[in-house]
């Protein structure tokens, strides 16, 4: 039977009140996060105790470690033919912490849980949290999508903490390459003819690219660093390293981007004579997908907040989320830390994801995701739409 708008209404309630009754350890825990980050990979303390929340929720079924990824995680709630699924980011950027604001989206992601834990059969839900390793350097949800981990799924979401408060992300479908140039040493004064400079290579390549980007289509964006590139002045280096990203509005733009990166690097190799070593580093990021219904859905549930959301008015950053949005139904708005919130990846944003605003997000972000889950289980249309795709 179709629920009607006065049960969709108590379930919101109840949603609410089980969030606002556990929301001193949702806080906790962002709070533990932020103060212990780890790298991708490498979250072993972060998945540990995102678990441990996780199974003192009522009828709760939680597995840490899935197929090959130790730090990643699944749990359940209810056992309703739909599945929604709520992801949870928890790695940390090297140097800056969380700077990028996961101890957000994973805390986010819990309040979510719990707060559609009581009305999930009631309104025949499963509500699946997918802890989602290495999301800033490795890709954890291309690899959990490979190995099944989203089986099952009929939408998927998250939100992240951010400058703006914004309906969806625009973010770029994204490749990134590790370098390296492999030369011959030699005293750089005695005998320079006999070395191959791995430094000049890279320099030509990085000249390369700076001029290459006057014909970058629309777009496409090329951008990297010098990891190292010798040990002494008076010592022709023998190799030189770094990391590059390609970015693009869709993979196809990006295929094309990375041929022009190709090129440039193979330039160095080329003028010096020394070796190129170009590997992949993590999967291809795609472009992000979003479903409009749960964009509009989600936006009334956080007006009803007090937290009006505009249209999403610039592209920047990638992310793997936006691969699942290729395979399932997906959003991915952004909330706003405050006004005179820097922007994420400064080292200044990591502080302010642990302070009263970074809460307030939480609060906000968790309630609209389970309101939204609540519209969508709700509303007949949607159920058909989700579990009947085209």
């Amino acid at each position: 039977m179709p629920l009607t708008s006065q049960s969709t209404s108590d379930h919101n309630a109840r949603a609410e009140q089980a969030l606002r009754a556990n929301l001193p350890r949702v806080l906790a825990f962002s709070h533990k996060l932020h103060e212990n980050p780890e790298l991708g990979f490498a979250e072993f303390q972060a998945v540990q105790w995102l678990a441990q929340e996780l199974a003192a929720v009522p009828g709760a079924r939680v597995q840490a470690g899935l197929g090959s990824l130790p730090t990643a995680l699944r749990a359940e709630v209810g056992s309703g033919p739909l599945v929604l699924t709520i992801c949870a980011e928890y790695d940390a950027l090297p140097g800056l912490g969380h700077a990028c604001g996961h101890n957000v989206i994973a805390a986010a992601a819990l309040g979510a849980f719990i707060a559609l834990a009581p009305v999930a059969d009631d309104l025949g839900l499963t509500v699946r949290l997918l802890g989602t390793p290495a999301e800033e350097n490795g890709g954890g949800k291309v690899l959990m999508l490979e190995q099944g981990d989203f089986a099952g799924t009929h939408a998927a979401m998250m939100i992240h903490p951010g400058d703006v408060d914004e309906l969806e992300m625009l973010p770029y479908a994204c490749a990134g390459y590790k370098i390296q140039y492999f030369g011959r040493g030699a005293h750089a004064s005695a005998s320079p003819w006999e070395g191959i400079n791995a430094l000049d290579a890279m320099t030509i390549a990085m000249t390369a690219v700076g001029l290459a980007r006057q014909q970058l289509e629309p777009g496409q964006q090329i951008h990297g660093y010098i990891d190292s590139a010798g040990t002494a002045p008076n010592v022709i280096p023998d190799h030189a390293a770094g990391e590059w990203m390609v970015r693009a509005h869709d993979v196809e733009s990006l295929a094309r981007a990375t041929a022009v990166l190709t090129r440039c690097m193979d330039a160095g190799a080329l003028a010096t004579g020394a070796r190129l070593e170009m590997v992949q580093h993590g999967p291809i990021y795609a472009e992000l997908r979003t479903d409009p219904a749960m964009v509009g859905l989600f936006g009334a549930n956080s007006a009803l907040l007090g937290r009006p959301l505009k249209p999403a008015g610039r592209r920047g950053g990638s992310t793997d989320m936006a691969n699942v949005s290729h395979e399932y139904p997906t959003i991915h708005p952004m909330i706003s830390l405050g006004e005179g919130c820097p922007g994420i990846h400064d080292s200044s944003f990591a502080d302010v994801a642990a302070s009263a605003q970074g809460d307030h997000v939480i609060w906000d972000g968790a309630l609209a995701m389970a309101w939204t889950c609540v519209d969508l289980a709700s509303d007949p249309r949607q159920r058909l739409r989700l579990m009947n795709p085209a």
